[in-house]
């Protein structure tokens, strides 16, 4: 029993950081329609930040440089390539994402070199036993950070000027246009708030607790798997996001013990085709994925 109540909590603690990918795809796509491939290399490039700048700012000044950082290069892509790009259709702009992906993460991948680093300094490798259960303090961590940033967007979701223009250009872009909604602020500040989304997740993915390994190519195979929970729960459902990242968190945790470390990352795509066999919309969403 202790060894479930472990898992669970544990898998809780990576479903949190995969919720917080998974809304930085659900937002952008909710404010442009384009599936943003390029998410990975937004959490490595907020990785490498918090590398590069560890020993002159110290670890806490290197944290909010690599989560500005990241939102900073989302709100980049956004305006130099994907706003310039206004005739062409979603299908396209995500191609272009990719090609952003593969240019942004390799150069990375060819800075880091042999070293994978760590940069969860404050709470890694740090183990918590509470009743013959060990937890591990990184998802501990990662719950409380994720459930604050995640009530903090939801309040602004619903409440601020930028989540009712948001909301509004998710319904119909023509009828929010015509109301005075500008198209243009409302979709830098979905890919901004995107990048800082990423820019916090990475903090907890280059782990020894969560992944067992430092920045690397991996880190950005890793933040990947937030596309499948974004789909389970629904693109264009930000509590699906939500949902989704818990789902494959559990799914991650408890199939890597009881089946194989292999499996767990089939287990998340089979659970995913699953809920989209009965559901095409996912568990929340309105818009069949299939047609997306």
């Amino acid at each position: 029993m202790e060894t479930f109540v472990q898992l669970v909590v544990n898998g809780l603690g990576k479903g949190a950081v995969f919720a917080l990918l998974a809304l930085g795809f659900v937002v952008i796509f909710k404010a442009t329609e384009v599936v943003n491939f390029a998410h990975g290399s937004l959490v490595l490039f907020g990785g490498y930040l918090v590398v590069a700048t560890r020993e002159t700012l110290g670890w806490a000044g290197a944290v909010v440089v690599g989560i500005v950082g990241a939102g900073l290069l989302a709100l980049l892509v956004e305006r130099l390539l994907l706003s310039r790009s206004k005739l062409a259709d979603p299908f396209s702009l995500a191609l272009l994402t990719i090609g952003v992906d593969v240019i942004i993460t390799e150069e990375i991948v060819r800075r880091l070199g042999v070293s994978l680093p760590f940069i969860g300094d404050a709470w890694d490798a740090q183990p918590i036993q509470a009743g013959g259960v060990t937890l591990f303090r990184t998802h501990l961590v990662a719950l409380v950070v994720a459930t604050v940033l995640i009530t903090l967007f939801f309040i602004a979701f619903r409440y601020s000027n930028w989540g009712i223009a948001m909301r509004a250009q998710a319904e119909n872009k023509e009828a929010a246009a015509l109301v005075g909604i500008r198209s243009a602020r409302v979709t830098a500040t979905a890919w901004l708030v995107a990048g800082l989304l990423a820019g916090v997740a990475v903090l907890f993915i280059a782990t020894q607790d969560f992944s067992g390994a430092g920045l690397s190519r991996g880190t950005h195979s890793i933040a990947l798997a937030a596309f499948p929970a974004a789909i389970l729960g629904g693109l264009d459902s930000t509590a699906g996001a939500i949902v989704g990242g818990i789902v494959v968190g559990l799914v991650d945790a408890l199939s890597t013990h009881y089946v194989s470390f292999a499996f767990s990352k089939s287990a998340v795509f089979l659970v995913m085709l699953l809920v989209l066999v009965i559901r095409p919309s996912g568990l929340f969403g309105t818009r069949e994925t299939t047609r997306v």
